[in-house]
Formats: C-alpha cells, structure tokens, sequence
C-alpha cells in the first residue's frame, strides 16, 4: 500500500517510514502541515499518518481541510496528548483512528493493518485474477492452488497489479506507488522485479497473466493483449 507520513519529528518520521517499507509499503513523508495537505490531495495514498502539533498547520486543520476537499483516504492521527477532548477534536475533524506517543511499532502496524481492511471490500477480501490469488490479510500467494513465494517488494508489485487488473500501469505509476514519489524513473528496476515476477507467477503455466505493453508500461490481465 501507499502510505503519507505527516510527522515533524525527523527521527520519528524515518522510524515510522522505515517500518513501514520493510512491511512492504511504499511510504512518502511530509515535514510540515501545509506540504502534507498538499501531498494527501495530489496524490492517492491508501493511509495517512498524520501528526496533530505540525509546523505551518496543525495536524486538525489538515484532517478537516482534507476531507472539505473530498479526500476520503484513511487518517490515523498520531499526538503526544492523550486527553479525551483531543481525541475527540481529532475524531470529529474526520480522522478514522488516534494513536498516542509513545506508542509500540507493533501496535502501530496493528492499527495501519485494521484501517488497510476496513478500507478494502469485506466481502471480497482475495484479489483474484483467473487462477492466481492473493489473500492482503495472511499474505498468501497462490496460482492453480499452488503457492508462490514471494519477496516483500514482489508482494507489493503483485498486490498493485491485481488491484488495478486489466489496466495498463505505467512504470511512473508503478513507481510512486509501490516504491515512493522519489523513485528514479530512469532506474530499471521495475522491469527487474516484472522479471522476477513474470518467472514466479507465469512460468510453467498456459496461460500468461503478466504483459509487457512496448511504450506503454505494464499490464495483468487474463486476456491476451491487442499489442
């Protein structure tokens, strides 16, 4: 998934995005109020973590600002004060869950992963694509039954893919999101891990689900492709 960091703390901000990436997300961090409103509304993020004491607009402003503006994404709200009335303050501004610092990383994921499910379909939780699945909650891979072991960044690509079945995904797109917006378009490591992919889920199988479309990015669908 693809997550925005909105923490002035540089030490926490790098705790967190680290964490984060080595769960598999792609995650960009914001410094300051202003600059993380501006990212949630630009860009399509699937959770944000959003401090409440930020330079330039507090963390309240942002949520209630955001949301005026209908970006309905997922707000985790993160302070150092645990009052009721904070809590509520941050719940009305329209953020979906509040965390107080200190807080353990690992209940951090908890709540990143309970918001990631709230946020997808319940009754249909596998992504599915002819004969290949992927459950987001045990991490399982499967095709024709069999599982496919997959590395953290192959499972995210995969989990891309699958979410926007039959449309073509261009490697800038690809790259800011299961990676960051700081991705190198001219790095070739997208075409890398289609390799790495292709060979996991399409080899030894009649049927190819993963297409390369010349020109125009990447494309995973059960039908062939008119190139």
């Amino acid at each position: 998934m693809k997550i925005l960091v909105v923490e002035d703390e540089e030490r926490v901000a790098q705790f967190i995005q680290k964490g984060l990436k080595e769960e598999g997300h792609a995650v960009d961090v914001s410094y300051d109020g202003e600059d993380g409103g501006f990212l949630a509304e630009v860009n399509d993020y699937d959770l944000i973590l959003l401090d409440v004491m930020l330079p330039k607009k507090n963390g309240i402003s942002v949520c209630r600002e955001i949301r005026a503006r209908g970006v309905v994404t997922p707000v985790l709200m993160l302070t150092a004060r645990d009052s009721v009335e904070d809590r509520v303050r941050g719940l009305d501004a329209g953020a979906d869950d509040y965390l107080v610092k200190p807080f353990a990383f690992e209940e951090l994921l908890a709540r990143v992963r309970a918001l990631l499910r709230r946020r997808s379909d319940s009754k249909t939780p596998t992504l599915q694509l002819a004969d290949l699945e992927l459950d987001p909650i045990t991490r399982l891979v499967t095709r024709a039954g069999k599982p496919i072991r997959l590395t953290t960044k192959e499972y995210s690509l995969l989990e891309y893919l699958l979410r926007n079945a039959d449309k073509v995904l261009s490697r800038t797109l690809i790259g800011e999101h299961v990676w960051d917006m700081n991705f190198d378009p001219e790095s070739n490591v997208i075409d890398v891990y289609i390799s790495h992919l292709r060979n996991k889920i399409d080899k030894g199988y009649d049927v190819a689900l993963l297409h390369t479309m010349r020109g125009q990015g990447y494309l995973l669908s059960a039908d062939s492709p008119l190139i």
